[in-house]
């Protein structure tokens, strides 16, 4: 569990605050005392289940009581061994995954792909190759290392040639690797768009004809890591409707879009920030009720210093930038076709200040529906996603909350709300009926190759791709 906020490059984040280094601190204490009182190593103490509980326990000592079981559970490994029994079958698909290209240098050899020899035959006649395992961590840390069962690979466009972090084709490559080697349906992908560019729509044609995605992806801001010259809203007719007749025809009618998560002086760095906002959701979802349209991080205006003014306005209106506007989109425009997703938001909210986390979960619940939330980690980037499944299980919106803004509680880690969100919600937008059915899963290639990797010793490496913010001379942190 992370103990101070993560980018994944989107956005800059914020110095770790005092709240999280009293987390730090009382984790590090109780692991200390509890690793001894096992007889365990500190860090093997921190990589199991019990640390994350631990981690769970020492956030509730210092921001007050969101997570449930976490102090019961901490440290008695019996009662730890029941919660995860009950979670065991309990359906996750993340629908926002990444994996990167690859930046070792040629002669490291990538253990994970000598170890996938074991399950993968193709490997096995073609060799181990750089190139065919440029993600192999991200292999690791989703389905060896998590409790993700389906996952969903995504990427961002560019305005320099080729995406800057996987090409279409190579998500749909990435797709068939998996699926071919697991022997069932464990990865989808998306084909990533660029409204505007010299192309995109021949391209669009080329995805439906080739690559058959499972979604679409764009970024209203044009390519994210540039100043981009091709923004773009949804509910612009004459740009984006003949690309939504497209996906209207060919069936694969999903479209997740990326919103929010700005960096501190967007207001000056980014001339078109305003295509960030989810102004333009309604009036697309509206004039496009067929289509089902997936705002990635709900929106989000990430806080641009600690959490305490973004706190402070909650508490006094109830808003929160810019997911109060994405939760009032179906009441305002009439329409059930649009759904909020988690990724990033969820997992930097919950280790920066989870009532912040349990207030967005609230509003979107409130004004979309349990059934219109979708389970996304944006990982690899924060590591394994096993932390934030686990802190999602176990979060709670307060009662004061509940009664003050009219949310519903969440439930147990196991109930239909929570069990929703992390897997069914996911299952009809992206056509998991039959694979859901079959629960390839449960003994397909993949999970024999990780009972192996498990029975062998297998341990997570902890390790997080984005990056962090460390406190400069000026900074109160």
């Amino acid at each position: 569990m992370p103990t101070r906020m993560i980018s994944n490059g989107e956005f800059l984040p914020i110095a770790q605050t005092a709240d999280q280094k009293r987390v730090e601190f009382e984790l590090g204490e109780l692991a200390t005392r509890h690793s001894r009182e096992l007889g365990m190593s500190r860090r093997d103490f921190l990589r199991s289940s019990a640390g994350l509980m631990t981690a769970l326990a020492a956030m509730n000592t210092v921001f007050g009581s969101y997570f449930n079981d976490a102090q019961a559970a901490t440290p008695d490994l019996d009662a730890i061994a029941r919660l995860r029994e009950r979670v065991k079958d309990q359906l996750v698909i993340d629908v926002q995954l990444h994996f990167v290209r690859d930046d070792y240098q040629k002669e490291i050899v990538l253990a994970l792909g000598e170890y996938a020899k074991n399950w993968n035959p193709v490997l096995v006649r073609e060799g181990v190759t750089l190139d065919r395992y440029k993600w192999d961590h991200f292999l690791k840390e989703v389905y060896f290392d998590s409790d993700t069962h389906i996952g969903l690979v995504s990427a961002a466009p560019s305005e320099q040639g080729d995406n800057v972090i996987v090409g279409n084709a190579g998500l749909e490559q990435a797709r068939r690797l998996v699926n071919e080697a697991a022997g069932s349906r464990r990865l989808m992908c998306h084909s990533v768009m660029a409204p505007g560019q010299p192309g995109w729509l021949e391209e669009i044609d080329k995805a439906i004809e080739i690559y058959k995605p499972d979604g679409w992806k764009g970024y209203t801001l044009g390519d994210p890591f540039e100043t981009s010259q091709y923004p773009w809203r949804m509910d612009d007719e004459k740009l984006m409707y003949p690309a939504y007749e497209k996906m209207m025809k060919s069936g694969i009618r999903t479209v997740c879009v990326h919103k929010g998560l700005l960096p501190d002086d967007y207001e000056r760095s980014l001339k078109h920030w305003r295509h960030a906002m989810v102004d333009d959701v309604g009036r697309a979802a509206r004039d496009w009720p067929e289509l089902k349209f997936v705002i990635y991080h709900s929106g989000l205006r990430m806080f641009l210093t600690d959490p305490g003014p973004t706190l402070a306005r909650f508490d006094a209106t109830g808003e929160i930038d810019w997911v109060t506007d994405l939760a009032r989109v179906p009441e305002q425009y009439q329409v059930s076709n649009v759904y909020a997703e988690l990724g990033t938001t969820f997992g930097s909210c919950v280790v920066t200040h989870p009532k912040l986390a349990a207030a967005i979960l609230g509003s979107l619940i409130k004004g979309m529906g349990h059934d219109h939330v979708m389970w996304g980690t944006d990982s690899v980037w924060y590591g394994s996603p096993q932390w934030q499944i686990e802190a999602f299980r176990h979060i709670e919106i307060p009662a004061e909350l509940q009664r003050t803004h009219g949310f519903k509680p969440l439930g147990d880690a196991d109930g239909p709300v929570k069990s929703a969100i992390l897997g069914h919600n996911a299952v009809p937008l992206f056509r998991l009926q039959q694979t859901v059915a079959a629960a390839g899963w449960r003994d397909d290639a993949l999970s024999l190759a990780k009972a192996e990797y498990l029975a062998a010793g297998g341990k997570p490496s902890n390790r997080y791709y984005g990056f962090i913010r460390k406190a400069s001379p000026g900074d109160a942190a």
